[in-house]
């Protein structure tokens, strides 16, 4: 069984040393048809697009290579997303799309009993196991897993049996495992790896995923100067490599700060950011690092909606993002809610609870779209005329006014939070 670990002590990975770790991990194997499941461009950091591509180009002479985005409840990618993420060399056509609500088939149970004890008695339901029916199909020699492993607040750590379970899942396991870490508290999960989610994960990887002939390949990344480094390359089939990924992760990914933010801007890059369900990442990973009565302003140039299914943005219009209590009361007393567990998940995480402000600086949603949605509005001209993207360096910066800010240039590759609550 394939187990490659890379992790240079003083630098990062290059593309041909990446290169000759992918042509190993594929050396001897007899293959004619594989599944590659990466990410979508909303991980545009992972450098799972490049590794995609690079597999690809590798065995499409000698065997037919089939693509499925690991996208969850996300919209399928464009065309232009797909050129954007994987480059020129991997034909559009080989995109397959997973539809969560369709496309998928039950394989197992967790069961409420194991469900209640990980959760300490905060949850008492089972759990439905269900994947994309394409991962039963025994014509394929192998299917890679590719993904970032970095810190996440519905599972306390990015990828691994993540991307399978929830990336090419199904509703019921994605809606009640994304509440089940809701209830359980982002806080007490971000940036760990053995949370009550990730054992959710693990007893289906054990119990109900083993005949699949799966490889995950892992990546660790950071960005400097807008360059994306590949700091760790992980790939096989067993959690130790997980862990070691989370390791590095954990060194790499975790910005501690010395004391509690006053001001955090946070920028989306609108190829990536489309959505307050991808872009309130700047609420979930700055939480842990805002002073109560502090600010978070959101510079989203490209976010255009709330939800990326469109039954879920209707529900965050008509909810909105207020606050955990708030949800609770809402999800006991309206089947909507609980027949979207994952919705009502996703509007605890999304809200501050009322310890910060959150603005949201837009222009492609209106003031009374944003405010009703439970954020403050900004129009995007006037917020970037002050906290221009272009100006700020990422940490500390001090306006010309005076004003200390503390900017993001993008959310989705760190956890930031303060000291003490590690």
């Amino acid at each position: 069984m394939v187990s490659i670990s890379m992790n240079p002590p003083n630098g990062c990975i290059t593309d041909d040393a990446l290169l000759d770790a992918l042509k190993k991990s594929i050396e001897g194997r007899s293959l004619s048809k594989i599944l590659l499941l990466p990410p979508d461009v909303t991980r545009l950091h992972s450098y799972a697009g490049r590794i995609t591509a690079m597999y690809y180009r590798l065995l499409k002479d000698t065997c037919q290579v089939d693509i499925m985005p690991a996208v969850g409840t996300h919209e399928a990618m464009t065309r232009e997303e797909s050129l954007t993420f994987f480059g020129p060399d991997v034909p559009y056509e080989s995109i397959i799309a997973h539809n969560w609500r369709k496309d998928v088939v039950k394989v197992g149970e967790v069961p409420a009993d194991y469900v209640k004890e990980i959760s300490e008695g905060l949850i008492d339901y089972s759990i439905d196991v269900e994947i994309n029916k394409r991962l039963l199909d025994k014509s394929y020699d192998l299917v890679i897993s590719i993904g970032q492993v970095v810190p996440h607040e519905v599972v306390g750590m990015a990828n691994y049996t993540k991307n399978i379970l929830v990336g090419c899942g199904g509703s019921r396991i994605i809606n009640r495992s994304h509440f089940l870490g809701a209830v359980y508290g982002m806080e007490r999960m971000m940036g760990r790896s053995d949370t009550p989610v990730r054992k959710v994960f693990d007893y289906a990887e054990e119990r109900f995923l083993k005949d699949i002939p799966l490889m995950y390949v892992l990546t660790v990344t950071t960005v400097t100067g807008g360059q994306v480094n590949l700091n760790g390359l992980f790939i096989g089939r067993s959690r130790h490599l997980f862990e070691e990924a989370v390791a590095l992760s954990q060194e790499k990914n975790l910005i501690f700060m010395d004391k509690p933010l006053k001001k955090v801007v946070v920028y989306l890059d609108e190829r990536e950011f489309k959505t307050t369900w991808v872009g309130n990442k700047s609420v979930y990973r700055t939480r842990m690092a805002i002073a109560d009565d502090g600010e978070l302003i959101v510079l989203a140039p490209g976010v255009r909606k709330f939800g990326e299914d469109g039954a879920i943005d209707k529900l965050i219009r008509k909810y909105g993002y207020v606050g955990k209590l708030k949800i609770l009361e809402y999800y006991k007393a309206n089947d909507d809610l609980k027949e979207n567990l994952s919705a009502a998940a996703h509007l605890i995480h999304g809200s501050s609870d009322g310890r910060f402000t959150v603005t949201y600086a837009v222009e492609k949603l209106t003031k009374e779209e944003i405010e009703r949605a439970g954020f403050s509005y900004i129009p995007y001209k006037e917020a970037i005329a002050k906290y221009n993207p272009e100006k700020l360096k990422d940490g500390f910066n001090t306006l010309e006014n005076g004003e200390e800010i503390f900017f993001i240039s993008n959310p989705a590759i760190g956890l930031w939070a303060r000291k003490d609550l590690f």
